[in-house]
């Protein structure tokens, strides 16, 4: 898509606010060294982001001699965020004031089977009603609410076109929600969403070219190119996970068979399992959280079969990230979301052998393949970015967009 000049403005208002965000505070002619924008470009933005009251000055920097320079830092009273991690058995959602710091969580939990829009989007609406009311927050201060949604999802229409886990086709999922939820709202997957919160402030920060591989229900690998979150051209990149591993293999939701998320998400974990030791007390049919607990907790412990069940799930998951070392050539692979966070340091090393005995040594040797650092959700923190990029839409009038303090509705599904 040809790229307006509106565009191209908001991109570098968003890029300053990120940096601001960085490095807070900062000067001006930083601001400028950094991004590769003019001074005076610089000093517009900054003015704009002012008026918005998401950034504020805060004094002068030291000088051994010439005009001081002017800090800037961003006003962590300016307004409050929401960001939303709509998956397959939970819906977290956390509020962030602009500096993108956590103030409160909330948690819905989503019964296994429930897949039908409404009942999601009600769920969604609960948790974010009960996060904003945790915190205290004015409702009239909410600049926006980001909710990040699995499968592929048109950003300009809010439809959720494809989420093969809950055979979701053309889903007018923002307009489900906004019956509920009075605040703007910005959708797109966790893919982007956990790619843009390691680019921020976990394992991509400072490098141009990562992978961000996400384990949960599903998988997928949100790509940092050139500095930049890969988006595609219909911003479907990073569906690795519906990339075939083996031919003819295990059925996947997509249609496929044998795809990548079948053997390394956490259904196709809990059938390794199967497999290896039918009647496992480590198994919890239909509860993938308690099963990937039961493993992680066994693991540690030694159990053989655990064990086991994880080096079998890194030896196709190092199988899958070879290929993508191999093909983008990045500086960090980062495993994140719930099922590497649980497995944690146990499936790392394994995944680490698995990758060195596939993927060709020069790629291999530019890349570390690491664990999220990120102390809370990386896709809520995402979303919220979401939610904030939406907000700068509107600095050139010289505020930011909200929306009107109604209630919240936040009874649960009938």
């Amino acid at each position: 898509m040809k790229r307006t000049s509106r565009d191209i403005r908001t991109a570098n208002r968003y890029e300053v606010l990120r940096r601001i965000i960085a490095s807070s505070p900062t000067s001006r002619q930083d601001l400028a060294a950094a991004t590769g924008l003019s001074l005076a470009t610089v000093a517009t933005l900054v003015g704009e982001l002012l008026d918005l009251g998401l950034v504020t000055e805060v004094g002068f920097a030291d000088s051994a001699g010439g005009r001081p320079r002017g800090l800037v830092a961003v006003d962590t009273t300016g307004g409050f965020l929401v960001g939303v991690d709509l998956a397959e058995t939970y819906v977290h959602a956390e509020l962030f004031d602009p500096g993108l710091n956590v103030l409160a969580r909330a948690e819905e939990q989503v019964p296994p089977g429930e897949s039908r829009p409404e009942r999601l989007a009600a769920r969604v609406a609960a948790a974010v009603g009960a996060v904003i009311a945790r915190s205290g927050a004015a409702g009239d201060r909410v600049l926006g609410v980001g909710v990040s949604v699995p499968g592929q999802v048109d950003r300009d229409s809010g439809v959720a076109e494809y989420a093969p886990n809950w055979d979701w086709h053309d889903v007018p999922l923002r307009d489900l929600l906004a019956e509920h939820i009075p605040y703007p709202l910005h959708l797109d997957n966790p893919l982007r969403a956990g790619a843009v919160a390691e680019l921020w402030f976990g394992a991509a920060r400072g490098h141009d070219d990562a992978v961000v591989v996400t384990l949960g229900t599903g998988v997928g690998a949100g790509l940092v190119l050139g500095g930049a979150v890969h988006r595609g051209v219909s911003n479907s990149a990073g569906e690795w996970g519906h990339t075939t591993l083996v031919l003819d293999g295990r059925p996947c939701h997509c249609g496929s068979r044998g795809c990548v998320e079948t053997y390394v998400g956490a259904p196709g974990i809990m059938r390794h399992l199967a497999d290896l030791a039918p009647h496992s007390p480590l198994s919890h049919p239909g509860d993938q959280t308690a099963t990937i607990d039961a493993l992680a907790r066994a693991v540690a412990a030694g159990d053989p079969v655990a064990t086991r069940v994880v080096r079998e799930t890194a030896r196709y998951l190092g199988a899958a990230i070879a290929d993508l070392v191999n093909v983008l050539n990045p500086e960090v692979v980062v495993l994140g979301s719930w099922v590497a966070a649980r497995l944690g340091e146990p499936l790392l090393r394994a995944v680490r052998e698995a990758v060195a005995g596939r993927a060709l040594r020069r790629p291999l040797a530019a890349t570390a393949i690491v664990l999220s650092p990120l102390p809370t959700d990386p896709v809520c923190l995402g979303a919220a970015t979401f939610a904030l990029e939406g907000a700068l839409q509107d600095a050139g009038a010289g505020r930011a967009r909200r929306a009107a303090p109604t209630r919240i509705r936040t009874a649960p599904p009938s």
